[in-house]
């Protein structure tokens, strides 16, 4: 097989999968800083480098991700990323009491209730 003298053999294109709104991860631009902590610790190597410095990181596969979050844990600037769970991921519940909202996936929810039902 003999390669056409026009292909340069040292480039590499990388196409990353187009994202839905239901994208695993979204970055927010004015806080993230490029610092690539997301990428080198991304169990599924969803991320790549953005080219631009102080960019955020591009999702080149995001039909991969796993929602495990570490890339969020990982993170030095609060709010710079968050992990967006599918609708089937986000069982809402609501204590009568206090109308105290919270889901699965939640930084901190609260403590799950330890009364006993009463029979």
């Amino acid at each position: 097989m003999q390669i056409s003298e026009e292909v340069k053999m040292d480039e590499v294109y990388m196409v990353p999968n187009p994202t839905s709104p239901t994208r695993p991860v979204i970055f927010d631009p004015a806080t993230c800083d490029g610092c690539n902590l997301c990428v080198e610790i991304c169990q599924c190597d969803v991320f790549m480098p953005n080219p631009e410095k102080g960019k955020p990181p591009i999702i080149l596969y995001p039909d991969e991700c796993w929602y495990c979050g570490p890339c969020v844990d990982v993170c030095p600037r609060e709010g710079a990323i968050r992990l967006n769970y599918p609708l089937m991921w986000r069982t809402p519940w609501k204590r009568k009491a206090t109308n105290e909202q919270s889901w699965y996936g939640k930084k901190n929810p609260f403590p799950p209730n330890k009364k006993p039902l009463v029979p």
